[in-house]
């Protein structure tokens, strides 16, 4: 698919924008309105799915669909975001998808600039930096933690970087053609199903490739139990990746889970034979209080003493998560059939 070149008249390729909500009625009326405000040249649709909400969501929706002829919503009954996804997927039209999600706002010229690198660098799939924004002190800390190198080690999409070949990236701008091709995302990962879509759109040849240019302000959780509740699925949907598509993992992934032995055989050691035992949890103590320094740089004394408490709740429940994976998981992904993923004939 040419993007630059879809209609006979030389206009740009129509995106469709597609969105999985659930209990997002803090963010959702912000996200949806930075995507109607972006500037592109192109005929652009917006494609909601709705999860079973047991807020606000579904009214808030309808409140944009009413207001606006290009937003539509379709159902989720399962809640679950690669459902969500394919569900939008399927109910959209045009040849670039552009995926984002309801507490994720687009920075302007998002999808221009992405329709463009599209065409300039023949990418499958093309993303940019996850820009974590706080509104309050933890959230703040959690923000400087999601952008840091000790938070997230080298992820390009967290730290930012130069525009490069990536193995994902976030959230991601498609070519239709590919997730048509790949079966749209595998609905048994309820997590990591970026990941795993764009492992198989690189198995296939495919180029997955991050810009500095593309930037999506993102907002962290609210509090350490959420925190904690979403890294510890990051952890164990990531090792069921690694399960499922040998090859996947690497030393970043590792990292985490070499942690929580370490610190938890460091505290046995330490308590049932000898102090110096402590010197390893010790020593992590040291080494995220010291990291949190440059980290919080220009925020106000409170959200920079929280960094050292994000980033342990981070690391901690991401390594807990990857070690207590069951492998049950990934026996269900293996079992699945990824589910078809193609243009209804009757979408408008």
């Amino acid at each position: 698919m040419d993007t630059q070149n879809t209609n006979s008249d030389g206009q740009l390729p129509p995106v469709s924008v597609i969105m999985p909500v659930l209990n997002e009625e803090r963010h959702l009326r912000e996200a949806v309105e930075a995507i109607l405000a972006q500037e592109y040249g192109g005929e652009m649709e917006v494609v909601v799915a709705l999860g079973p909400s047991t807020d606000r969501t579904d009214e808030i929706a309808a409140q944009l669909v009413a207001e606006d002829s290009r937003v539509h919503t379709v159902p989720n009954p399962t809640g679950r975001t690669p459902a969500a996804l394919n569900a939008a997927i399927k109910a959209s039209r045009h040849p670039v998808v552009v995926r984002v999600d309801g507490h994720a706002a687009l920075s302007p010229g998002y999808i221009a600039t992405a329709v463009r690198l599209l065409e300039e660098t023949g990418a499958m799939n093309v993303g940019g930096i996850m820009h974590a924004q706080g509104t309050n002190a933890w959230e703040q800390a959690v923000a400087a933690a999601m952008t840091s190198k000790i938070g997230v080690g080298n992820a390009a999409f967290h730290t930012g970087g130069e525009a490069q070949q990536a193995e994902t990236v976030y959230l991601g701008v498609f070519r239709r053609e590919a997730l048509e091709q790949q079966g749209g995302y595998n609905e048994e990962f309820i997590r990591a199903q970026d990941w795993e879509l764009n492992f198989r759109i690189r198995e296939a040849g495919g180029l997955i490739w991050f810009s500095p240019e593309l930037k999506v302000s993102y907002r962290p959780r609210p509090s350490v139990r959420e925190l904690a509740k979403q890294y510890r699925n990051y952890g164990r949907w990531r090792h069921v990746v690694a399960r499922y598509h040998s090859g996947s993992i690497n030393l970043r992934y590792l990292a985490p889970p070499t942690a929580v032995c370490a610190i938890a055989a460091g505290l046995v050691v330490g308590a049932a034979l000898t102090p110096w035992g402590f010197v390893v949890p010790g020593g992590y103590l040291a080494a995220i209080a010291a990291g949190s320094l440059p980290a919080g740089k220009g925020l106000a004394l409170k959200a920079r003493a929280q960094i050292p408490v994000a980033l342990a709740t981070m690391h901690m429940s991401w390594g807990w998560g990857f070690l207590t994976s069951p492998k049950s998981l990934a026996k269900k992904v293996i079992a699945s059939r990824r589910p078809a993923v193609r243009r209804e004939a009757t979408a408008n």
